[in-house]
Order: structure tokens, then sequence, then C-alpha cells
């Protein structure tokens, strides 16, 4: 934040990225608290911190000021990933409460959550990802240009009424069970 003040004299976005994402054991009592508390630290409390830190460059921004949090529809959804999905719901919350608050200062807060999206992290595993593809309404998984129009949409003046929402960018697939559908249908 810093840095943008003093190479930019000022900011208008922040885009809040970042997460950790640790592999549930095969039971939740099973779990370590260290990748829990790995994945709260980075995935809602660095957003948190991020926020606090921009927020009074953001309010000096004439009214342009926007925070894009970068949700999941683990958020919304079991998915797996207990701790991941619960520090994305956190975000979630985060995100209701921060435009509240910000709003009379002239900064929106919203945020995306994507579906599946082929990623680095899906590198090594293409087979799941193709398996994934199917459940997907639209029949495929995201890409990140799928998502970052989503957050240049939030983050613009074009959605300069828009605060406190979170946007599913998730090919339908909060709003189907194609799985079932199928099954059922035979």
């Amino acid at each position: 934040v810093a840095r943008a003040q003093e190479a930019f004299g000022g900011l208008d976005v922040l885009v809040n990225n970042a997460y950790s994402c640790h592999r549930d054991p095969d039971r939740f009592e099973e779990w370590e608290e260290a990748p829990w508390y790995e994945d709260f630290e980075v995935t809602l409390h660095g957003a948190a911190r991020c926020a606090r830190a921009a927020l009074p460059l953001l309010a000096r921004s004439g009214g342009r000021g926007a925070i894009v949090n970068v949700g999941s529809v683990n958020a919304e959804q079991h998915f797996g990933d207990h701790a991941y999905s619960a520090a994305k719901a956190g975000l979630a919350s985060l995100t209701r409460t921060l435009a509240v608050e910000s709003a009379p200062r002239g900064v929106r807060v919203n945020l995306v959550e994507p579906g599946t999206v082929r990623t680095d992290v899906w590198r090594d595993r293409a087979a799941m990802l193709e398996q994934a593809r199917a459940h997907y309404p639209l029949g495929r998984v995201g890409e990140p240009e799928d998502i970052a129009a989503a957050v240049a949409f939030l983050a613009s003046r074009d959605a300069a009424w828009v605060t406190g929402v979170s946007l599913p960018v998730d090919g339908g697939l909060l709003v189907s069970n194609l799985a079932m559908n199928r099954t059922m249908a035979r």
C-alpha cells in the first residue's frame, strides 16, 4: 500500500486474491491446528490486513475506491476443505460488513466466488480437472480470464452502484446439481 501511494500518489482498487488450502484428513477430528490456522491466516486475516491498510487511501480516491475479494464457491456449499471453506465464508461475511462500513467514505467492497478454474494448482491433475468439467452446466471449468473479467467489472466505475455482493463466477455450479440430474434421468 505504501509503495502504491509512493508510486502512484494514491490507490483506487485493492484485489485480495491470496489463499491457503490444506487438504482435509479422512476425519475432521484428525485435523492438526497448524494447517487450519494457516488457511485462516492467509485467506481471511491477510485480506483483512490488506483492507485495513488500504482503506484510508481508497477513501481518498474521490469515490473510485473499490475492494474486490476473491472468495470461492466453497463458501456456499460443501466441496471439502473445511478450513479453506470456512475462511472463504468468513471473507464473504467480511465483504458484507466492510461494504456497509466503507460506503459512506465512497469505497465499494464486493466478492467474486469462482468455481473450479484452470490454474497452476491443477497443472498435474488434468484428469481431475476433466472430471470436474462434467459438473458444470456450461460444460467447462473456468479460465483465469473469466475471473479476471468479473474482478475488473466489480473494480470499475461500471459497478459504481454495486457493493456488498458475492458474485458467483462458476459456470452455473451453484444453481445446478448436474450429477444428480443425470443420474435421475436414467
